[in-house]
C-alpha cells in the first residue's frame, strides 16, 4: 500500500495511503537508515548543516521543491486519486515538506521501507447499501457529486459487462435479483453509529435522487447479509473483467486512471469511443466516488500485430487521461507498464526532476530498476508474448471449460489473492492453517503454469516444487466456486499426480486409503475379524503404522452389515411410486448404514420408490485424490454401463454423501464431456435436499432440474414431504464439496421447514478431507483446518443443540475430535417423521 500509494472502496472517507502516513523509517540501498516526515524549515536547515549523507538528501530535496515548486503546482493534478509519478508535491511548503509522504507511491525505488506510523479512521459501525441502476455506465456517473454531498462512506461503479460475467456461484444465482434495472450501477455505502443512523442516511439519498430529472432505478439494502452479497458482485469485478464471454482474457496494462469524480462520466464515454475505434472489449468497474476507473481489455499479447496495437492503444488512453486533467494510475502504480507513458502527463522537466529525486536516495540505481523512472519498454516482458501457445499436453481430464487445454486451465489464476483471506469461504484451508504462498490457491496455480511452461522449472510432471506444493491441498473444491475465476485447484492436483507416478510406485496410502472401496468391501465380508485389526489396542496400532494413518487417528469401525444386505430384506412402503435411485457409496454402506437407512424412511415417506444398485459400484472418490484417474474413469464407465438404463428412463439418483454426489456433476463431465449418459446422469443427481425441495415445491422458488431430455423437471411430481416440525436448535456444517459443486439452498430451506432454529457455519473446511486428515503426514494440518471454525463451535453449542453434517469426513473429525457425534441431515428428517406418528 506504501509502495503504491494504494487504496480502496473507502478512500472517499479516508483518502489515500499518503493521506494517512504520519511518519517512515527508511533504509537507503547504501545502508543509511533514517526516519522521515514533515519537516520544518529550521529542522531542513539544521539537517543541511550536519552535512553527511542525510544533509547531502535534504539539501537536494530541498534545492529540487525551490526549482520545481509552480510547475508542479502546474503539471500535478489536483484531483482524490493521482498516483502517477513520484510525491514531489508533498515538499512543497503548504503540505509541510513532508519527506514522508513524497516516498508513498516511489514503487521501491528510493528506500525500503522499514516501519510506518499511520492515522487511524473511525469505521462506522453500522452500514446501509443504496444500489442505483442507469441505463449505461457512463450514465451512473451523471449522479457522482449529488451522491458524494449525501456524505457516503464509499461509492463504487460496475458495469453490464461485469454482471454477465460473474462465476461466484452464489452471486451468479442470484445477481439479476440483486440488482435494480440498468446496465450500469452506483453503489453507494452510507456510514452511521447505529442501524437506524445508516438507514436513515440511506433513505435521504435515494428520495433525494429520485427528485431528480433523470431518476435511477433503486434499490436499499440495510440487511448486512444481503449488502455483502451485493458487494460480493463488486469484488469480482477485476476477475470478471479478466475472464469474459467465451472465456476470452482481459488484460492489465491500462486499468486504473484516475479523473475528476465530475469528469468520469465524459471520459467514459470518450473511452469507450477509443476502445470501440480498435475492436477492443472490457469491462468497467471502480471507484467512481474518486474517480478511479479499473478495466480489463481483450488485449492480443500472442502476436506482434496484437502487440503493437496494444501499444499504441495505450499511448492513446494516456493522451486521453492527460486531456481529461487525470493520472495514468489511480491506484496500482506505474511500473512497467505506464513508466515509459509518464512524459505525456507530466513533460520532460519533471521527468528530470524525478531522476534527481531518485538520484538524492539512490544515486547507483539499484532500487528496482527499470520501473515508475526510466522504465523499461511496456510491452517488453509481456507473460505470453509473441508467439505463445497454451501447453496441450495428454490429458486424462478434457478441461472443457477451457478449450481442451490443461495450458488454458493453468492461466485462469489472474493474482487477486481471494485465496489468502483468514476467513469466511471454504478456499483455501491449507493456506488459512499454513499462512504460506506457496500453499495457497494462487501459489500453486503460478507454480503449475510455470511448470507447463517449461521455461524455468524445466522437469515437468516429475518437478517437486509442485508436487511438495499440491502436498497440502486438501481437494477442498473451495476455489471452484470461491475463487472469482474459478481455478479447480483439486483437478489440476489430480491430473498432476496422475503423471507425476507415472510408472512409479505411489505412497502406501494410495493403495490403502485410495482404494477403500475394495478394503472395504473386504472387511465388510467378516467385520468382527476387520474390526479387531482396526479397533483392538494392540493390532490398531500395527494396522495404523502399516497403512501410513498418524497414530492419533481412530479406524473407523466396519457395520455389524451394510446398507445394501439391510436393504434387500426390506420391504417397500411404496411398490408403485416412482422410481428414484439411492446410491450406496462406501462409506454409508459399509460405516454407517443408518444413515442410507434414514433416507430410506425419508424418501418412502415422501412417495418414492427407493431403488438400489445390487451390482457393487463406486464413484472413485478417494482415488482422485492419488492422481488414480485411469482407475477412476474404470469405475465411472462400469456406473454409466449398469445404470445407463435408469438414467435413459430419467430416474433420478440421491447422493447422501456430498462428495460422491459431486464426483456425478463434476469430476464425470470432466472426464467424459461428450458421452450423453454421463451429461444425463449429472443432470439426474441430486443431494437429499435439493430432490425434497425440488418434489415439494419448497416454500420459496422450486428448486428445478430436468430429469430426462424430454423435458420434465421434480417439481410438479405430485409428490411431496409432509414434514412434522422438530423444535430446537441445529448447528450445521456443509461438506466442502457441497457448498462448491452442488449449492446449499435446498438444505437451508428444508432445515427451516423442520422448525429448526439452525446455524450454518459459514466458513472453514471441517479438516479431514477423506484420506487426507487420516495421513501421519497431514494429521497437524487436518486437526489446525479443523480448530479455526467448525471445533470450537461444536464445543460451544449447546448440549441438546443437533449437530449436523452430511459428509462422512466431516462427522468423523467431530467424532474424533470432539465429544459430539453428529447426524446427517437424512437422520434430522427421519427423527422428525419419528416425532410426528
Amino acid at each position: 500500500m506504501i509502495g503504491n500509494d494504494s487504496c480502496g472502496v473507502h478512500s472517499v472517507m479516508a483518502g489515500k495511503t499518503v493521506h494517512n502516513v504520519l511518519e517512515l523509517e527508511v533504509l537507503t540501498y547504501d545502508g543509511l537508515r533514517l526516519r522521515v516526515g514533515p519537516t520544518g524549515d529550521g529542522q531542513i536547515q539544521a539537517y543541511i548543516a550536519e552535512g553527511g549523507r542525510r544533509g547531502e538528501i535534504y539539501f537536494g530535496l530541498f534545492r529540487l521543491r525551490e526549482h520545481h515548486a509552480d510547475l508542479i503546482r502546474e503539471r500535478y493534478p489536483n484531483i482524490p486519486r493521482r498516483v502517477s509519478g513520484y510525491g514531489l508535491d508533498q515538499l512543497l511548503p503548504e503540505n509541510g515538506f513532508d519527506v514522508a509522504r513524497a516516498l508513498v507511491g516511489s514503487e521501491n525505488n528510493c528506500v525500503i521501507v522499514l516501519e510506518a506510523t499511520v492515522r487511524l479512521v473511525p469505521s462506522p459501525p453500522a452500514r446501509s447499501l443504496v444500489v442505483l441502476g442507469y441505463p449505461s455506465i457512463a450514465d451512473a456517473s451523471r449522479h457522482v457529486t449529488t451522491v458524494l454531498a449525501h456524505g457516503v462512506i464509499g461509492l463504487e461503479g460496475i458495469d453490464d459487462v461485469i454482471v454477465r460475467n460473474i462465476r461466484v456461484r452464489e452471486l451468479a444465482e442470484r445477481k439479476q435479483a440483486l440488482l435494480p434495472p440498468g446496465k450500469g450501477w452506483l453503489l453507494a455505502e452510507m456510514g452511521g453509529g447505529t442501524r437506524a443512523e445508516a438507514e436513515a442516511k440511506a433513505r435521504a439519498l435515494a428520495e433525494a435522487l429520485q427528485r431528480e430529472p433523470q431518476p435511477p432505478a433503486v434499490m436499499l439494502y440495510t440487511d448486512p447479509a444481503e449488502a455483502k452479497l451485493v458487494w460480493g458482485i463488486r469484488e469480482a469485478g477485476l476477475a470478471a473483467a479478466a475472464r469474459g464471454a467465451g472465456d476470452e482474457l482481459g488484460w492489465p496494462g491500462w486499468e486504473d486512471v484516475g479523473i475528476a469524480p465530475e469528469k468520469v462520466g465524459d471520459y467514459l464515454r470518450d473511452f469507450l469511443a477509443l476502445e470501440e475505434s480498435y475492436g477492443y472489449r472490457g469491462a468497467l468497474y471502480g471507484h467512481f466516488g474518486d474517480g478511479c476507473i479499473h478495466t480489463r481489455i481483450n488485449f492480443d499479447l500472442t502476436t506482434a500485430e496484437g502487440i503493437a496495437r496494444y501499444r499504441s492503444f495505450v499511448g492513446e488512453a494516456a493522451e486521453l487521461a492527460v486531456r481529461h486533467g487525470g493520472s495514468l494510475s489511480g491506484e496500482h502504480g506505474d511500473g512497467q507498464a505506464r513508466g515509459e507513458l509518464l512524459p505525456k502527463m507530466f513533460g520532460q522537466e519533471l521527468m528530470q526532476a524525478f531522476r534527481e529525486f531518485r538520484a538524492l536516495w539512490d544515486p547507483r540505481g539499484m532500487m528496482n530498476p527499470g520501473k515508475l523512472l526510466d522504465a523499461l519498454p511496456l510491452d517488453a516482458d509481456l507473460r505470453l508474448g509473441e508467439g505463445y501457445v497454451p501447453a496441450r499436453p495428454q490429458t486424462h481430464f478434457r478441461f472443457p471449460d477451457d478449450h481442451g487445454s490443461f495450458g488454458e486451465a493453468a492461466l485462469r489464476c489472474v493474482g487477486v489473492g481471494a485465496c489468502r483471506r483468514s476467513h469466511g469461504g471454504v478456499m483455501c484451508p491449507s493456506y488459512m492453517v499454513t499462512r504460506e504462498e506457496t500453499h495457497s490457491t494462487r501459489g500453486r496455480a503460478r507454480l503449475l503454469w510455470e511448470v507447463l511452461q517449461g521455461d524455468v522449472l524445466t522437469d515437468g510432471w516429475k518437478n517437486r516444487e509442485l508436487k511438495e506444493a499440491l502436498d497440502l491441498c486438501l481437494a477442498c473444491k473451495g476455489c471452484k466456486s470461491d475463487c472469482p475465476v474459478n481455478v479447480d485447484m483439486a483437478t489440476y492436483k489430480s491430473e498432476f499426480l496422475a503423471h507425476h507416478y507415472r510408472g512409479r510406485l505411489r505412497p502406501i496410502q494410495a493403495y490403502t486409503m485410495g482404494w477403500i472401496y475394495w478394503w472395504a468391501r473386504l472387511g465388510s465380508a467378516v467385520p468382527w475379524a476387520a474390526n479387531l485389526a482396526t479397533q483392538g489396542p494392540v493390532l490398531s496400532g500395527l494396522a495404523r503404522r502399516t497403512i501410513g494413518v498418524a497414530p492419533e487417528r481412530r479406524l473407523p469401525e466396519f457395520a455389524p452389515t451394510t446398507f445394501k444386505r439391510w436393504f434387500r430384506r426390506h420391504a417397500p412402503w411404496n411398490p408403485s411410486g416412482p422410481l428414484v435411485i439411492l446410491w450406496p457409496d462406501t462409506f454409508n454402506n459399509h460405516f454407517h448404514p443408518e444413515t442410507a437407512q434414514a433416507a430410506v424412511t425419508v424418501l418412502e415417506a415422501a412417495g418414492y420408490r427407493v431403488v438400489v444398485p445390487r451390482r457393487s459400484l463406486c464413484c472413485g472418490r478417494p482415488l482422485y485424490d492419488f492422481g488414480m484417474i485411469g482407475l477412476a474413469k474404470r469405475l465411472l464407465r462400469e456406473v454409466l454401463d449398469v445404470l445407463g438404463p435408469r438414467i435413459d428412463a430419467g430416474v433420478p439418483l440421491v447422493g447422501l454423501e456430498p462428495s460422491c454426489a459431486a464426483v456425478f456433476r463434476d469430476e464425470l463431465l470432466g472426464l467424459f464431456p461428450d458421452d450423453p449418459r454421463a451429461q444425463r446422469l449429472s443432470r439426474q443427481t441430486f443431494t437429499l435436499a435439493e430432490f425434497l425441495e425440488g418434489a415439494a415445491g419448497g416454500l420459496g422458488e422450486a428448486y428445478e432440474a430436468p430429469i430426462c431430455d424430454g423435458g420434465g423437471s421434480l417439481t410438479g411430481a405430485g409428490i411431496g414431504l409432509d414434514l412434522p416440525r422438530l423444535s430446537g436448535e441445529a448447528l450445521v456444517h456443509l461438506h466442502c464439496h457441497h457448498k462448491a459443486v452442488l449449492g446449499t439452498g435446498p438444505d437451508e430451506r428444508l432445515l427451516g421447514r423442520a422448525g429448526l432454529e439452525y446455524h450454518i457455519l459459514d466458513s472453514g473446511c471441517c479438516g479431514m478431507a477423506g484420506p487426507f486428515g487420516f495421513d501421519k503426514h497431514h494429521y497437524q494440518v487436518s486437526r489446525d483446518a479443523g480448530e479455526r471454525v467448525l471445533l470450537p463451535a461444536v464445543r460451544e453449542a449447546p448440549p441438546d443443540a443437533l449437530i449436523v453434517a452430511d459428509g462422512f469426513s466431516c462427522r468423523e473429525q467431530i467424532a474424533q475430535l470432539s465429544d459430539r457425534r453428529a447426524l446427517h441431515l437424512a437422520q434430522v428428517l427421519a427423527l422428525a417423521l419419528h416425532r410426528g406418528r
